[in-house]
């Protein structure tokens, strides 16, 4: 028996390494090409000099991944956003509606040309506009629906949670397709349509067609009261495949020798279907299905809310994807257009190692800063093993609890549905899971589980403050706590995005407390 048992276990542990081998490949087939950046005719240098025009612009870029002729050649991500989590698109969320609406068309499900109406028999108003009867699935596509107002706010205020219904009530000031209005009510309505069609979400409908082709995997899509995808925005996906979709689209519909849609849907989607807003930029050079043309001749993009962007180059044969939270957008494709633009070349370079392996470093290098304040206070010793009762509140938080140690701060939310942990680094992120995307929102808000990243420090001896990254959305939270010498806390908050604001306007009330020990409570 010992005789045989080397060469059997020989031959299993070889089966094992061959199964593990195929799985590893699986996994690891689903990511993009690499290559070094003279490889595909661009330089380490140039690469490095936009990569630092960005980190040096304070415009708060999360990741960046450019590709040119197939082949990823910079990838980064600024600590702490991960290559492995998704991230918001808001409006970037658009284009992907818009793709399924093309996968609908040629599979001859739908026309561009159908009545919006005729999907919705139950929910028109009791009379019917000309107007209204006349808008089609192509008047949604480009933003031409007849609306002078936006209708989100109508939609979403609606008592009874019927969005459709809502939209279809709103007045059409102008007749369909002479009017552009960026309107992300009608791109909710394509989602809508679709899965009145097909009994479908759109991420339901998407995943065998684009989603599981293209090795996309682990998005979400917020949903309208109904469980429709709300389709305008909502969608959470990687950086890559972010990416992923604009090498689609530079390829005419086509994913690794498979036509997955057609060659003249893409074409008709990202060329100038419609004029867009009035000036001199980005948002000027007109509108397709749901894509926006660029500045430079040829370039067409996707893009969300804050700075998140699919920017397709077809003449360089490149594609650049983008997270950020960004309050200047037009300054992000600037640097694009005046670092990267001009600098990628017909032919393949001479390989430059020294300066690749420096590009490298500062891709990995990358990083937010931390706010940085005390890392001690008296307050520490009083804290531990005690809870901070709070008054009731807008956020249905009934209490906090901070256990420190060294460079780590544990701090548990109480709600009466559960608690919620959170690590805080001192002066440093530190990244945990929350079952809902944001620390001090309101309950009636759809919970969004969310990789979050926090930082604590003492302003004072008795004020702490935190700082939190909402990894997987594009925002974060300033938090404040101020003690008093008799145990009451004040909480008050500054979201990035009202620190963002001229004003600085914060719509979230402080709420008080004061600390117990936990026995009490």
């Amino acid at each position: 028996m010992r005789k045989h048992f080397a060469p059997l276990f020989i031959l299993l542990t070889f089966l094992i390494s061959c199964n593990n081998q195929e799985a590893s490949d699986k996994e690891s087939s689903d990511d993009l090409p690499r290559s070094t950046p003279e490889a595909q005719g661009i330089s380490s240098v140039a690469m490095a000099a936009l990569i630092d025009s960005m980190a040096q612009s304070d415009l708060g870029f999360h990741s960046v991944m450019i590709i040119r002729h197939g082949q990823v050649v910079a990838e980064g991500w600024w600590n702490p956003y991960q290559k492995e989590l998704k991230h918001s698109l808001y409006s970037l969320s658009k284009s992907f509606t818009s793709t399924a609406i093309g996968f609908a068309v040629q599979e001859g499900l739908l026309t561009v040309n159908d009545p919006v109406v005729s999907f919705f028999p139950n929910d028109l108003p009791a009379e019917v506009s000309d107007r209204l009867a006349s808008m089609t699935i192509k008047n949604l596509l480009t933003m031409n629906t007849g609306h002078a107002e936006g209708t989100l706010n109508a939609m979403r205020n609606d008592s009874t949670g019927n969005w459709a219904r809502a939209f279809l009530a709103q007045p059409l000031t102008h007749e369909p397709g002479t009017h552009f209005l960026y309107n992300t009510g009608a791109t909710y309505m394509l989602s809508n349509i679709l899965q009145q069609k097909t009994g479908m979400t759109v991420q339901d409908y998407l995943t065998p067609r684009l989603f599981e082709p293209l090795g996309i995997s682990g998005m979400d899509w917020e949903m309208d009261p109904k469980g429709v995808n709300v389709g305008g925005y909502g969608l959470r996906v990687k950086t890559e495949d972010i990416a992923k979709l604009g090498l689609l689209y530079l390829n005419k519909g086509e994913w690794k020798g498979e036509q997955l849609l057609s060659a003249d849907w893409v074409e008709e989607a990202t060329s100038k279907q419609v004029t867009s807003q009035e000036g001199d930029n980005d948002w000027s050079q007109g509108y397709g299905y749901q894509f926006w043309r660029c500045k430079p001749a040829g370039l067409y993009r996707g893009d969300g809310a804050f700075g998140q962007y699919c920017i397709v180059m077809p003449e360089q044969d490149a594609v650049v994807a983008i997270t950020s939270e960004t309050f200047y957008m037009q300054a992000c494709m600037t640097l694009i257009w005046k670092y990267l633009l001009p600098e990628m070349k017909p032919d393949e370079l001479d390989e430059d190692p020294e300066a690749w392996s420096a590009l490298q470093s500062k891709m990995k290098a990358l990083s937010l800063p931390v706010p940085t304040y005390g890392t001690s206070s008296p307050m520490t010793s009083l804290l531990q093993g005690k809870v901070i009762a709070l008054e009731p509140n807008e956020f249905d938080i009934e209490s906090l609890a901070f256990t420190f140690g060294g460079n780590e701060v544990s701090m548990d939310i109480y709600r009466p549905y559960g608690q919620s942990t959170m690590t805080l680094g001192v002066n440093e992120w530190q990244s945990s899971a929350l079952d809902r995307y944001n620390l001090f929102e309101r309950p009636d808000q759809q919970p969004i589980r969310s990789v979050t990243a926090g930082s604590l420090g003492w302003k004072d001896s008795k004020t702490m403050v935190i700082n939190v990254r909402y990894l997987e959305m594009a925002h974060g939270d300033e938090i404040t706590l101020s003690f008093d010498e008799d145990g009451k806390v004040t909480l008050s908050f500054l979201g990035s995005v009202a620190a963002g604001r001229q004003d600085g306007s914060e719509n979230r009330t402080p709420i008080t407390g004061v600390i117990q020990q936990q026995e009490t409570l």
